[in-house]
């Protein structure tokens, strides 16, 4: 269990963005127990495959209520940043796309930030191929990655803002 008390650094907004999402399965979840219930009041045996379904969404929803308070357990709030001039979690970085010659803005966040959706930027997980590869680059640096597929891509850092 060493991975139950390793801290997950979220941005201020990625924090908020999950807490909202465990109030949004808080009520799913009330709504999935009542279903639940009804299904048990009015089922007969000819019929329990609602039963069945109603009882594997309650446990879907309350296994992401759990990886999401987790998480939020484990939470630390970005906050300060050591190396100004340098891609580090929370970071708004411009990206150059070598090939296409598109720019594209993103925010660096962590794996669980990465997954919880909303906000207005697309957010990049420092476990991603481009991520591992944009972690502590500086402006006008340029990096290679390997896509699965056997491409490459090239990119070039335009800016980071925090």
């Amino acid at each position: 269990m060493a991975q139950a008390t390793r801290q997950v650094k979220l941005t201020r907004e990625g924090f908020e963005r999950l807490q909202k999402t465990l109030d949004q399965e808080m009520n799913r979840l009330a709504e999935a127990t009542r279903i639940l219930q009804e299904q048990m009041e009015t089922n007969s045996d000819t019929e329990d495959t609602g039963l069945e379904d109603a009882k594997r969404e309650k446990m879907n929803i309350e296994a992401r209520i759990e990886e999401l308070e987790d998480t939020l357990a484990r939470a630390t709030i970005i906050e300060d940043h050591e190396n100004e001039g340098r891609v580090e979690l929370g970071a708004i970085v411009v990206l150059a796309n070598e090939t296409t010659k598109k720019d594209m803005k993103v925010q660096v966040v962590s794996a669980a930030e990465a997954t919880v959706t909303g906000g207005s930027l697309p957010r990049v997980s420092e476990d991603s191929p481009v991520g591992k590869e944009l972690m502590g680059r500086k402006k006008g640096e340029t990096f290679v990655v390997n896509l699965d597929n056997g491409k490459q891509m090239k990119y070039k850092v335009k800016s980071i803002e925090y």
